[in-house]
Parts: structure tokens; sequence; C-alpha cells
């Protein structure tokens, strides 16, 4: 069996994608189109980039990706995320909800060995003037 032509704009990943999801020439490419061709590595479960997206469209034109004008790019970029707003939500995941950060204030020691044990655990004073700010829990500063 001989190996299919290498396509242009189609690195050894992106080729391996293809193959895997049943695209392994320049013609099965062409007879699905740019987009499902994307969207069928993409249901695949791979994470393509929108690079993808403009490596098959520039290897079905034979041209080096980044000449596909800025209007074909966004209508490719409208009609994938038009397939990919189809696809179902993942399996076994939650669909996602908004992010909430929380932050636990931290007290800051300049030193390691304050933690285990060492000597700076006991010193009162900053190693480098002894000047060290402290914030009082009404907002106030004091001074140690």
């Amino acid at each position: 069996m001989t190996a299919a032509p290498k396509m242009r704009n189609i690195g050894p990943k992106s080729a391996a994608w293809l193959r895997q999801v049943g695209l392994r020439t320049h013609e099965d490419i062409a007879a699905i189109g740019t987009v499902e061709a994307f969207m069928r590595v993409k249901r695949a479960g791979f994470k393509p980039t929108l690079n993808l997206l403009y490596a098959i469209e520039g290897a079905l034109l034979d041209c080096h990706w980044q000449e596909i004008s800025d209007e074909r790019r966004q209508e490719l970029i409208l009609a994938a995320e038009a397939a990919t707003a189809l696809l179902p939500a993942p399996r076994n995941k939650p669909a996602a909800a908004p992010v909430h950060t929380t932050m636990h204030a931290e007290e800051r020691h300049e030193d390691a060995s304050a933690y285990d044990g060492g000597p700076a655990a006991h010193d009162d004073d900053d190693a480098v003037g002894g000047d060290e700010r402290h914030g009082d829990q009404d907002g106030e500063e004091r001074h140690d």
C-alpha cells in the first residue's frame, strides 16, 4: 500500500487526525468540504484550532493557508461555529457554568525557614529593615 501524497499545509499531526476520521486524500476532503472535514476531526474528540480549518481550505485551493482572504476566513469561522453549535453536549460532563474564584488572604513570609521552625520562625523583625507592616482587621496599618 502506498502512502497518500502529502497535502499542502497539512502537517503530520493534522494528517493523522484526518486519516483517523477516514479522510486520506485530497479527493476525500474535496468531496465533503472544508468545514465538514474540520468538524469530523472535532467530533472525533480532537481539539483542532482554526489553523486546521484554514490549512484544509488552503490544501483544497492549493495555496498557503495565510493567503486565504479575510472574507473567506470569516465565512469558514461562521460555518464552523454554526456546526459546532449543533454538536451534542459532552457526555459525563455538566454543562458549563460561570466560574467563581475565591481568594483566601494569606500572610506572606519572606523566609521559607519560618514555616519549618527555623531561626526566622522566632524573629519578630524583618530581615531587611525590621519595619514590617501588617494590616489590622479594621484596615489600618500597624507597626510591629
